[in-house]
């Protein structure tokens, strides 16, 4: 039996995680061999993020003292654990999916990304989902892609004046 001071520590600890986090994930655990269970905590630990296994009652007073959450009550049933993302959200429904795929466990009860609330059955859309590392660089490739084929025809004239001169020269000296 947890005592009332512990369920406190509980949660305060899980209402610093919930603040820091830019996304959190519900997870159902149940069922998870010890080999699955070891390399999804390796895996989250080596990408940066946390995962708490914690009462379905512990977490939900966590979140209502960070200003409630959107996820419906019917998603906090039997065991849970969170998995918190602080740099990037959707890291760890990449994780969750890889793991999942191998052992059918941990399985997705909901996500809040953002503060955006996201059903358990929308694992694979939110791991396809590009990052914000990989949006950026594409939108820096795009912005670089215009001035990269300038710089390539400003080339391409240089080359063909200097190939131009140099037929010149040749022709002047025969």
């Amino acid at each position: 039996m947890i005592t009332i001071q512990k369920k406190r520590e509980i949660v305060e600890d899980l209402v610093g995680r919930f603040k820091r986090a830019q996304g959190y994930y519900l997870v159902d655990f149940v069922g998870m061999s010890v080999d699955s269970a070891i390399r999804f905590r390796r895996a989250l630990k080596k990408g940066g993020m946390e995962y708490k296994v914690a009462k379905n009652t512990l977490i939900k007073r966590a979140l209502e003292q960070t200003g409630g959450s959107p996820i419906p009550a019917k998603n906090f049933f039997g065991a849970s654990g969170v998995v918190f993302g602080y740099t990037d959200p959707l890291a760890p429904a990449k994780v969750i999916k890889e793991i999942s795929e191998k052992s059918e466990k941990p399985k997705l009860k909901a996500a809040v990304i953002e503060g955006i609330y996201y059903d358990g059955s929308q694992l694979k859309v939110i791991a396809a989902l590009p990052s914000k590392p990989e949006i950026i660089s594409g939108i820096i490739g795009s912005i670089h892609a215009p001035i990269s084929g300038i710089v390539g025809s400003i080339n391409a004239v240089l080359r063909d004046v200097a190939s131009l001169v140099e037929e010149v020269a040749k022709k002047k000296a025969s």
